[in-house]
């Protein structure tokens, strides 16, 4: 009976999560996806006649059309203009240092040999009656090539060579594609607040917990609210907590944003007086690179619990105000060294 009772629990606080990671499973050789004569696709194929019109009143041209050879789905490669491509808005912000290198390496070699992901910007979608016309707007999007982009642009290059998906979806599942530069938690979180408030502008009626693929993790919604406000936050020592009590909701996300920038500010209260904390223990002369960590490991509630969690906001309440009475005087330097198997402070 208790362990029924233990099963129901988990498997209620679960409810409206992210799916968990799993490593696909290794299948037979051979046996998934098209053999190479079935990934042919012809000229005029309805599902990419509108992109190749675009193509070419942008001043492009298609130099090939295909059915990629696992899901079967079309694809459009082309060249574009490089002035009619630019990165989807909700993406992490430019590596200078990373785009220079790729110029630096695509330069000696002379070749440019990995096409950008693009798929329509939204005001020349095939479905808009004004194709081709977007106010002066880039033409293309692309989610996953961004510092690519940049790279040819330091060279001067006049056009780029893109993949292009008719199905705009793609755009949002940047976290999934982006893999030219591993993702730090600022940068992920602040992409999923962006996508999130793309998606704002696209449909706000839809439900929250229908964008769990794009959105990753409920969590990273609220430290990128967080991370808009303060861009020096120290997210690392807060996600662990947060990513265990908040779930994606079922309301539309037009009513569920409001719910993470009502944890966000509270999360930035806590890290206020966590702040706080951490600055009497350097003036008692206490030295760690875990001192938030520390901090707020000592204030947080759900070490202590088993079963089901309180919800967010009692855990960050909880978390603000024993922060605002954490006792400096009780600290040893010897309570700091057992901490070195935490998460360092995140500080700039």
């Amino acid at each position: 009976m208790a362990a029924k009772k233990r099963a129901t629990s988990k498997a209620s606080s679960s409810r409206g999560r992210a799916p968990a990671r799993r490593a696909p499973r290794k299948q037979k050789a051979e046996s998934a996806g098209l053999d190479p004569q079935s990934c042919r696709l012809d000229e005029g194929d309805a599902a990419i006649a509108p992109i190749e019109r675009i193509v070419a009143h942008e001043g492009g041209v298609v130099v090939g059309r295909y059915k990629e050879p696992l899901g079967g789905h079309p694809l459009v490669a082309a060249i574009l203009p490089i002035a009619k491509i630019e990165p989807t808005p909700f993406q992490r912000d430019l590596s200078d240092t990373h785009h220079k290198r790729l110029a630096e390496v695509i330069q000696k070699t002379g070749r440019f040999l990995d096409p950008v992901i693009a798929v329509t910007a939204p005001k020349h979608a095939p479905s808009k009656a004004n194709q081709g016309d977007g106010d002066g707007e880039p033409a293309f999007w692309t989610p996953n090539g961004r510092h690519r982009l940049e790279a040819m642009r330091r060279l001067g290059a006049k056009s780029i060579t893109a993949l292009i998906v008719p199905t705009r979806e793609v755009a949002w599942q940047i976290l999934a594609l982006n893999t030219e530069k591993a993702h730090n938690l600022k940068e992920r979180a602040l992409e999923v607040i962006r996508i999130y408030r793309g998606l704002l502008e696209e449909d706000d009626t839809l439900a929250e917990n229908g964008f769990a693929f794009y959105l990753e993790d409920p969590a990273l919604v609220t430290l990128g609210v967080c991370y808009e406000k303060n861009g020096r936050f120290a997210g690392g020592a807060y996600h662990p907590v947060l990513r265990r009590v908040e779930t994606f909701s079922e309301a539309p996300i037009a009513e569920a944003i409001h719910e993470h920038e009502r944890l966000a500010a509270l999360t930035l209260e806590v890290e206020e007086n966590v702040a706080a904390a951490v600055a009497k223990l350097r003036a008692k002369g206490l030295v760690s690179p875990y001192l938030r960590s520390f901090v707020v490991a000592r204030i947080n509630p759900l070490r202590w619990i088993q079963g089901e969690l309180p919800p967010a906001e009692k855990v960050l309440v909880t978390m603000r105000d024993r922060a605002a009475k954490f006792n400096a005087d009780k600290v040893k330097q010897d309570d700091l060294a057992r901490m070195g198997g935490g998460v360092p402070d995140d500080e700039p």
